[in-house]
């Protein structure tokens, strides 16, 4: 995994849900305890934001020995009435990038 952001106080625009959506979303094989690093998150809260998920239909995961893969359903709607209709798609697409880009996009900022 690449180097993590600064820890951060206060308000943002993004839940906690949603980071671990993306975090899948980039790797549907990534262990819990690594998503909760991605996101700054204890592996508790991860278990439990993965609970919500699939209990509501957003997500599932099928066991290959001691793996998870999980599932995204990207045309499940959003949830909140401001956003009806809209696709979980619509938000992952604003939220995830590959390894690479990231990579390349902190190589330049570090530069």
């Amino acid at each position: 995994m690449l180097g993590l952001p600064e820890s951060h106080t206060g308000w943002t625009f993004i839940t906690n849900h949603a980071r671990v959506l993306a975090a899948i979303a980039d790797n549907p094989n990534a262990r819990i305890r690594d998503i909760a690093a991605r996101c700054r998150l204890t592996e508790r809260a991860v278990s439990r934001i993965i609970a919500d998920l699939e209990q509501d239909g957003y997500l599932s995961h099928t066991r290959e020995g001691r793996t998870n893969t999980y599932r995204i359903e990207p045309g499940k709607a959003l949830r909140h009435p401001a956003e009806a209709g809209l696709p979980l798609a619509s938000l992952l697409s604003l939220l995830v990038e590959n390894e690479a880009e990231r990579a390349g996009r902190q190589q330049v900022v570090t530069q």
